[in-house]
């Protein structure tokens, strides 16, 4: 069994977190055209949009390197306007046994919540991923306040 983490970050959205929500609930493959220089795009391989059961896919570049993630929706909760995303394939899942995503949005803030299990002691914590996730939101953020 390997040593299990939890990270959360929030960053502040002058445009609204609702905004932010709407982009990656009912908009999320306009990401990829907000930000291309990080994310290069985005599929629903089942299902539709982003609602409970679907399998997206993500190709993003992250620290310089081209990655793929897979993932299943668990759960997307419009009142409290969180999203919880679980990996299934992809690169992170070669350094970890278990990683989970839960996006919220409030008022004037986005928050990244990463839950994981790593597989060795040796693997580092994703804090260039929760980096580059924020930086997703300020892009994201830039775009809706033009």
């Amino acid at each position: 069994m390997g040593v299990k983490g939890k990270l959360i970050a929030s960053v502040e959205v002058k445009c609204g977190g609702h905004l932010v929500h709407d982009i990656f609930h009912t908009k999320t493959h306009h990401i990829s055209n907000i930000c291309p220089s990080k994310i290069q795009g985005f599929e629903i391989h089942e299902g539709e949009t982003v609602k409970v059961g679907s399998v997206v896919n993500w190709k993003y570049n992250d620290d310089g390197k081209d990655k793929i993630s897979k993932q299943v929706i668990e759960a997307v909760d419009p009142q409290t306007k969180t999203i919880t995303w679980k990996l299934i394939g992809g690169d992170l899942l070669e350094l970890y046994n278990s990683f989970t995503i839960i996006t919220s949005f409030d008022h004037q803030w986005t928050t990244w919540t990463f839950v994981y299990e790593k597989k060795t002691e040796d693997i580092p914590e994703p804090l260039v991923l929760l980096g580059f996730v924020l930086n997703v939101t300020k892009d994201i953020e830039g775009h809706l306040l033009k």
